[in-house]
């Protein structure tokens, strides 16, 4: 059944939201003041597909993929940038002011830069044996094949082809309900690539991806970790140290994004001699912080830390203590937090609840929180604000361009 609807505005998920009944009505790829033309979704009571558009916004432009719409990637390349930029801030703004907090939120920073740096990839056969490596469809498990992304950085070149190469010897050999992952990296040394959901492989596809490996001239190729082949140590440069990455671990999603990200973490660190590093990962924001103050750092990753330790010989640098610990499950308590001048943590999605009870109840006098969640970090500023800490201007930072997935840097303090 078609309708005809009006959209109201563009949700916090990216989503047009339509008023026009009693209840919320979401509809991907929509402006507020469009009328439309929507389907059901069936299961979804709530959720529309986008037919056609009937009256468009004025501040409708056109998308610059041909897969936007079908790959689940990018949720808004339709909307022009100012009023895009003004949406993505107001999600901080909004939430913020939900969770009773009162501050400054500041102008977007734009942090996409030369594009992703990392992505993941999935690869599966379907029907008739046709092989698809590509990203999710919008709203489904489905693999849309992609041959081109024009939101990858330059230095991905070749991860594309590099992929489907990968693919076909290994999802002729799986199921197909279980998709293939396949991450990939840009790196100094070359593409870094680990895989997921292969399960074990047998000597002759160890070769036959070998092989795939050294004509695409990847410099690892990893399995769940496992080494396969390395032609050389997959490098990033943090300021000046060079990072050899763990297999599969976590970046910035762009170069440019976590370059503003640290700098807007060390203008707010200041002059503070004794930093603690939460959630510190292989070393973004200690290994520049340690170039003026001395740096101790926690993750509950192995390879992270192990990968910081070595990062942190680097000649010119003040002394880093990394250490590995789950921060989940042990915070740092107050006694051990005392003798630090300022705490940096930067925790997953879901936030550090645990940590920002016993940073609340600590006398740190500076605390950095560093967030892709904007709710999360709501409830954890929320902890903090409760235990006597001053909330100064937070800095929305837009590194997942064209999604509503936004970072940002906020300061407190006693």
């Amino acid at each position: 059944m078609v309708e005809r609807i009006t959209i109201d505005h563009v949700g916090h998920r990216g989503d047009g939201v339509s008023l026009t009944t009693r209840d919320a009505i979401y509809v991907p790829y929509t402006l507020g003041g469009e009328s439309v033309e929507v389907g059901h979704v069936a299961g979804h009571p709530d959720r529309r597909k986008l037919l056609a558009v009937d009256v468009a916004s004025p501040e409708r432009v056109e998308p610059f993929c041909p897969h936007f719409g079908i790959c689940g990637g990018c949720a808004i390349q339709h909307w022009a940038a100012d009023p895009y930029h003004a949406w993505k801030r107001n999600i901080v703004v909004e939430t913020l002011a939900q969770a009773g907090i009162d501050c400054d939120v500041a102008p977007l920073v734009d942090a996409h830069g030369a594009g992703r740096r990392r992505i993941t990839l999935h690869g599966r056969f379907g029907t008739h044996d046709v092989l698809k490596v590509g990203f999710s469809a919008a709203g489904s498990h489905d693999v849309i094949p992609i041959h081109r992304c024009p939101i990858l950085d330059p230095a991905l070149e070749g991860a594309l082809d590099a992929a489907w190469a990968l693919a076909e010897p290994l999802t002729s050999k799986m199921p197909v309900t279980k998709p293939l992952d396949i991450q990939v990296t840009a790196t100094a040394s070359g593409l870094d690539v680990d895989l997921r959901g292969s399960g074990p492989l047998p000597t002759p596809l160890v070769t036959a991806l070998s092989r795939v490996a050294e004509q695409h001239r990847l410099a690892r190729l990893t399995r769940h970790g496992e080494l396969v082949l390395q032609r050389l140590p997959p490098t990033v440069r943090m300021a000046r140290a060079e990072v050899t990455l763990p297999p599969g671990s976590f970046l910035q999603a762009t170069v440019a994004g976590e370059e503003t990200l640290a700098a807007l973490v060390a203008e707010r660190v200041g002059k503070a001699k004794e930093v603690l590093d939460l959630f510190c990962g292989v070393g973004p924001f200690g290994l520049r912080l340690a170039e003026k103050a001395r740096v101790t750092a926690y993750d509950n990753d192995a390879g992270a830390i192990a990968a910081l330790a070595k990062a942190a010989r680097t000649p010119g640098l003040k002394p880093i203590k990394a250490e590995t610990r789950d921060l989940f499950r042990r915070p740092l308590v107050p006694p051990e937090l005392r003798d630090f001048d300022a705490v940096v943590f930067d925790p997953p999605r879901q936030g550090a609840q645990a940590q920002a009870l016993k940073l609340a109840a600590s006398k740190v006098p500076v605390v950095i929180a560093v967030s892709c969640n904007v709710a999360t970090f709501a409830r954890d500023a929320r902890l903090l604000i409760d235990g006597g800490y001053r909330i100064e201007t937070v800095v929305p930072v837009d590194q997942f361009r064209h999604t509503p997935h936004v970072e940002l840097v906020a300061r407190f303090t006693r």
